[in-house]
């Protein structure tokens, strides 16, 4: 890793640099993702971009500072993450490769110059990965009493302890599946752990046959040597919990499953196939075109094939022959096979390995869980800030008090991802069966969901639920619900409370993603949210919203609006910034407005926790704009803009929160909204967060004019309980925990 002092990282020109104010010894992590400061293309390599985010979780697994057991999640988590990428990303990059099509996003490489620099990056990656985990992980583990062996590691009674589980549990339910003219090559399912097994008879040692065995899934990845197939648990003192993966079980335990034949070699390996596979927008039945979709991506193209990295010739050419692919397919790369086996190791109960327990505190608010929902939302608008607030004692909470509650008429609802225990299912069917008006808009197409959300659907139809699929040819991305309640004192007898928010009705991502969400009763924008449900549920062609930025009818306009107002304020000498917080950010149209504004001397923060486009820092082009991501204890996910508006304090500007990020496809492509925040003290609140995430020194990452980032370094003289110290994360904790205490607002 290359050091580099605070110089190091600032441009030439003037203006602010990517690694403004940083300490000397702040670390920079290179990736070659884009282009130097001075020359080079507008727009960075979206691909690559999002290749350098996952490196930014890898570190987390590489960095001391991160306990333990959240290390090993975190080499989980960069595995998932990169699982996704190819089963979305790589089939196109190659099918672009093979066609020789040039995109403008690839400045200046073909596309298959374009693929093989994300493959060497991939190859750099695992190999970081690897190293942590064989190097450094493993060995902190067997520190702490928790050790991964294999087989041969196991003591002759450990052995013979497993071998009589394996026997009774496992083999039973194994299948081997020959490859011979009578058996083809057998089908294996995406993202499967395989045993590649090549056989020769004892008469014909000269022959070689083909044989594949599936890890099953229902049994525990790692298994105890004392107690196999028993749950994990943490080591007693004194004690070691000795774990062995089951792949190595059933690898050492072959002559079972081939009695009589001479195993000559074998094989772990795991496939990855691509999930592009959209529905026909054109179809009369979106419901039926979505399960044929699902039909198809089950045995669509592989385009990965992982083993380790003595994989032997004869069987790896064997498979890939088998699955049509090239060595440029496949990925050795050292480690479990699958690293998301880890996930139970780092999910095992040792306090002292993992983050401090964090239990989301009710918002002041509502702390009375007696209080009327409704009543308070009447008082003034609400925002809650998850997980440091909790989702169950508010957004929950909304729902299931509107689907009991004798005076609400109608409840509406978009759901996009839920947990498998959502609550909000059998709340909305309750109060469709007690009489209620009850809409719920279910995206059959959010990937990965799609079968969940199919029966979602069919669960709230069978209880009466209206339920409707979206608007023909986009996909519904906006976290909105809507409550019609009768009250004699508003006007006609109704009135109505929305809730809109940043992310998903997901009980259980609210816990671990922070997001922003505001309830309201305010007539301006509840108008607004019950236009967008007759717009997704009807056929209302509205473009003119009130309050509310609605894609893909006019929020890109807006927010190019509000961009051109920042240039006008800094043009007359009048306060201009712009802070935008999101998950990505790769827009053309909106990367050139930030470009233009960043001339005409506005002030511009992006806090981006994925990839961006944009290139920070350059000369003449982008000086006035910074980067930054943060990465830590939860996964940000909050989409939150601020406008100056020509105005000093912050609570004055222009606020905005909602489910868009700035891409092409949240503008263009789907349905989303932000709405307005109007109270000044949910504004000054909003600015917190964003001052403490743009001060946070201890998770943050700023982004170089290249497409690389260097990691901040908390300074040694630093406010113990400061953001900059603590990081965002543990800051928002400690600040909510005392609004509690306070029964009020606390400043940051």
């Amino acid at each position: 890793m290359t050091q580099v002092n605070g110089d190091a990282a600032v441009t030439a020109g003037g203006g602010r640099s990517a690694g403004e104010d940083l300490p000397p010894g702040a670390e920079a992590r290179r990736s070659g993702a884009g282009a130097s400061a001075a020359d080079g293309p507008r727009l960075l390599n979206r691909d690559l971009s999002w290749l350098e985010f996952n490196r930014r979780v890898l570190r987390l697994a590489t960095d001391a500072r991160t306990p333990l057991l959240v290390r090993v999640k975190f080499l989980a988590i960069f595995a998932s993450n990169l699982d996704e990428f190819f089963m979305k990303r790589i089939a196109l990059l190659r099918r672009d490769a093979a066609t020789g099509l040039r995109r403008r996003e690839l400045w200046g490489m073909t596309a298959a110059e374009h693929l093989a620099a994300v493959r060497r990056f991939i190859r750099e990656l695992q190999a970081e990965q690897a190293e942590c985990f064989d190097s450094d992980i493993r060995g902190a583990l067997a520190d702490k009493g928790i050790r991964l062996l294999r087989w041969a590691e196991l003591k002759p009674d450990e052995q013979a302890r497993v071998e009589r589980w394996y026997r009774h549990s496992v083999f039973p339910i194994l299948t081997p599946l020959a490859v011979d003219p009578g058996h083809r090559f057998p089908f294996i399912s995406n993202l499967s752990e395989s045993l590649g097994v090549m056989l020769s008879p004892p008469e014909q040692p000269e022959e070689r046959l083909f044989a594949r065995v599936k890890v099953p899934e229902m049994h525990p990845r790692w298994v105890r040597a004392d107690e196999p197939g028993a749950a994990l648990k943490p080591p007693m003192p004194g004690q070691a919990l000795r774990l062995v993966n089951i792949e190595e079980v059933i690898r050492h335990n072959l002559d079972d499953l081939f009695p009589g034949m001479r195993i000559e070699s074998v094989m772990p390996f795991r496939v990855t196939r691509n999930s592009e596979i959209e529905p026909d927008e054109d179809s009369d039945d979106l419901l039926e075109t979505v399960e044929e979709a699902l039909k198809a991506r089950r045995f669509a193209q592989v385009v990965r094939l992982e083993v380790s990295p003595d994989a032997p010739k004869r069987l790896l050419d064997f498979v890939c022959d088998e699955l049509e692919l090239d060595a440029e397919d496949v990925y050795h790369r050292g480690g479990p096979l699958e690293y998301g086996d880890l996930f139970a190791i780092g999910s095992l109960k040792m306090p002292d390995l993992a983050y401090s327990a964090w239990t989301p505190v009710a918002p002041a608010r509502l702390a009375d869980e007696d209080a009327d929902i409704f009543q308070v939302i009447r008082r003034g608008d609400l925002l809650v800030h998850h997980p440091y607030e909790s989702f169950a004692a508010s957004v929950e909470r909304f729902i299931r008090s509107a689907a009991r509650d004798p005076k609400v008429v109608a409840i509406k609802q978009t759901i996009y991802r839920t947990s498998a225990d959502s609550p909000f299912i059998p709340e909305l069917a309750r109060a469709a069966e007690s009489g209620k008006q009850v809409a719920c808009l279910v995206e059959l197409r959010a990937r990965f969901e799609e079968m969940a959300n199919v029966q979602r659907a069919q669960q709230l139809e069978k209880a009466g639920v209206h339920v409707a699929y979206g608007v023909v040819g986009l996909k519904t991305h906006t976290k909105i619900a809507l409550v019609v309640r009768r009250e004699a004192d508003a006007p006609g007898g109704l009135r109505t409370y929305a809730h809109i928010g940043t992310g998903n009705y997901n009980s259980i991502t609210a816990q671990l993603y922070t997001d922003l969400g505001l309830m309201t009763c305010d007539p301006k924008i509840t108008g607004d949210v019950v236009e967008l449900f007759n717009y997704l549920t009807g056929r209302s062609r509205k473009r003119d919203y009130e309050r509310l930025l609605v894609a893909p009818v006019a929020m890109k306009q807006q927010f190019l609006g509000l961009i051109d107002a920042e240039m006008a304020s800094a043009r007359k000498g009048l306060p201009a910034r712009i802070v935008a917080k999101m998950n990505a950010l790769e827009d053309d149209a909106m990367i050139e407005k930030l470009y233009e504004a960043s001339r005409a001397g506005v002030r511009i923060d992006l806090i981006v926790r994925g990839f961006c486009c944009l290139r920070p820092g350059v000369p003449g082009m982008s000086e006035n704009i910074r980067v930054i991501s943060v990465i830590g204890r939860f996964l940000e996910h909050s989409r939150l803009f601020y406008f100056a508006a020509g105005r000093d304090e912050p609570a004055e500007g222009e606020w905005y929160i909602g489910s868009a990020d700035w891409m092409h496809r949240n503008l263009d492509y789907r349905v989303e909204a932000a709405t307005p925040i109007g109270d000044r003290a949910l504004r000054r609140r909003l600015w917190d967060v964003l001052s403490a995430m743009l001060a946070d020194q201890r998770d943050a990452w700023d982004m170089n004019p290249d497409g690389s980032y260097t990691q901040r370094v908390p300074p040694g003289d630093a406010d113990t309980t400061s953001p900059a110290s603590m990081g965002a994360f543990a800051y928002f904790m400690r600040q909510t925990l005392l609004e509690r205490a306070s029964g009020g607002s606390v400043e940051g």
